[in-house]
């Protein structure tokens, strides 16, 4: 992105981000353009990135600093679970009698759950499983996830073939 298309960011997006985050932190046009270069690849140089976004390289690494601090983004390796040994991955669907928070915080602790959202629909919770194998993936279900206090139900929905996983999505 272009320090021009950069400064071309109207106000109505910076107030519709603002009203969608409920006024919390709010990001310049800046901030979101190095977001975007960094989601493009994460490698980038922060000289190449000053350039995209008119900014001197240590401005960059001042503001990229600033985003991780705040948790805002976090800059990751992304792995394909199968090459490096984990041959199964599943979607749980989880029903919760009572705190579906505490049940959520008790999945949030166990390494092999790598996604978990709150939801509404059918299940209470949604959590991806990333395993071994089908018996590591049954004894994390079987014995762990059914085991906590609170847990009604699940479903799962194994992974046959992973078509699509993106981190691409840009900002608003």
């Amino acid at each position: 992105m272009h320090s021009d298309v950069v400064a071309s960011r109207s106000a109505e997006h910076r107030d519709s981000r603002e009203s969608r985050n409920g006024g919390g932190l709010t990001l310049d046009a800046v901030s979101l353009a190095i977001i975007e270069q960094l989601q493009e690849d994460g490698r980038r140089p922060y000289a190449a990135i000053g350039k995209a976004v008119g900014l001197s390289e240590a401005a960059v690494r001042q503001r990229v600093q600033k985003l991780l601090d705040q948790g805002v983004m976090q800059i990751v390796a992304v792995t394909d679970p199968l090459t490096v040994g984990f041959r199964r991955q599943a979607m749980v669907g989880v029903n919760v009698e009572g705190d579906v928070e505490s049940v959520a915080d008790a999945l949030t602790a166990m390494s092999e759950c790598e996604y978990v959202v709150m939801t509404a629909g059918s299940f209470d919770l949604m959590v991806e499983i990333v395993c071994e194998d089908d018996d590591h993936l049954l004894d994390v279900i079987n014995r762990r996830i059914r085991a906590l206090p609170g847990v009604r139900s699940t479903e799962s929905f194994v992974y046959l073939k992973l078509k699509k996983q993106t981190y691409m999505w840009g900002t608003r």
